[in-house]
């Protein structure tokens, strides 16, 4: 069997289409984008051509497209700019964000001494929706930030309720879209979020490049990175021409082909579902990752019913294997921290015993499926 990737929330496998591409790119349009030869004038009509490729995809103008070095740059920016330019003195989150959004938070707080309020969860990791809506009754100016799917245990946040709520009171909404751009076919004209971040190697594009989704007239940013005026000036630095080509192609290929991938790939999801729990009685799932209506299709997370002698090198057995996997987010893989999302929402018990996120792709099929399984099967 070979190595099977079940790490997919993580990053994804280019597509041949996009490394096609890039390297199409990388020879014929070396130009530096601000030349004003034609060399340059070649590369910077490629950059905007990927630029309004995208927002045509996600039905918004191109000039609120800012490309990015990814997901953690472009939340990074909107959140310090939220603060630095807009007048935001208070920021409403949750404790199971991405640590891209957690740790800005964090640091905005010691530095601008701004307030911070978590909305409640229940034990799925839910949102409190009556509770967001206590906190957003407020004469403070005010900023929600909630991703979209969460990258750990795949719940869906209703981003256009919570965008309803914060026009209802004047409040900013920033959403991490990085696991849902490229896997959702997202209208921003219908959904009124103000900012959102998108990574291009969540969905078959390249990394290092991203952006940030910023509507117009929300008012004057400045840039967090200075030098040169790319990017409307709020991202100095030569644009990374054959990475926005990639990430380009990869996005319009995703939106092109979303409803023929999203049915197989949630077909695979099903199938491990239904085959775990055949094979390992007593596994459970975090969060709503089980709930196909609640949870996207891309990833599960599982807690298993394996003795705690035969789990402590779990992930390193896995991988000998040839099995790719995680406990978590791949941004925590250096620490032995537990998941900071499993922390929140499991009991005590619940969180002892091993937890595993297992995410696919278009990559992916029901024999690898069956090898995991038969591999997991040997630790119970």
């Amino acid at each position: 069997m070979k190595p099977v990737y079940f790490d997919n929330a993580a990053t994804t496998e280019l597509r041949d289409e996009v490394i096609d591409v890039m390297a199409q790119v990388l020879k014929a349009n070396f130009g530096n984008p601000s030349s004003s030869h034609s060399f340059g004038r070649s590369s910077k009509s490629l950059i905007e051509k990927s630029r309004k490729a995208i927002a045509s995809c996600l039905n918004v103008s191109a000039s609120e497209i800012i490309f990015t070095s990814g997901g953690t740059e472009a939340d990074n920016l909107i959140l310090n700019s939220a603060v630095r330019d807009l007048g935001v003195k208070h920021i409403i989150t949750t404790k199971i964000e991405h640590h891209a959004v957690l740790h800005t938070v964090e640091a905005l707080q010691e530095s601008h001494n701004i307030d911070v309020s978590f909305v409640n969860l229940d034990s799925k990791g839910n949102l409190d929706f009556n509770h967001l809506e206590s906190l957003l009754q407020t004469e403070t100016k005010t900023l929600v930030s909630l991703m979209h799917i969460n990258n750990e245990i795949g719940n869906i946040t209703d981003i256009k309720h919570v965008s309803n709520l914060c026009k209802a009171n004047n409040a900013l909404f920033h959403s991490d879209a990085v696991q849902s751009v490229g896997h959702y076919n997202l209208d921003l004209q219908d959904i009124q979020v103000d900012f959102i971040a998108a990574a291009g190697h969540k969905f078959h594009g390249p990394k290092g490049v991203g952006f940030a989704f910023i509507r117009k007239n929300i008012g004057y940013l400045k840039p967090l990175i200075f030098g040169g005026e790319q990017e409307r000036g709020l991202r100095a630095g030569t644009e990374s021409v054959h990475n926005i080509a990639g990430l380009e192609a990869a996005l319009k290929l995703c939106h092109e082909r979303a409803e023929e991938e999203h049915e197989y790939i949630n077909g695979l999801k099903l199938y491990f579902i239904n085959e775990i729990k055949a094979a390992l009685p007593g596994v459970t799932f975090n969060g709503e990752s089980e709930n196909l209506e609640k949870s996207t299709y891309t990833l599960i997370n599982v807690c298993l019913p394996i003795p705690a002698n035969k789990s402590a090198m779990l992930l390193f057995q896995l991988d000998l294997k040839g099995i790719a996997c995680s406990k978590g987010s791949a941004c925590q893989s250096g620490s032995n921290k537990k998941s900071h999302v499993l922390s929140e929402i499991l009991s005590g018990d619940d969180l002892e015993k091993p937890s595993l996120r297992f995410s696919f792709s278009i990559f992916n099929t029901k024999e690898e499926v069956d090898y995991v399984i038969s591999i997991l099967k040997e630790f119970a």
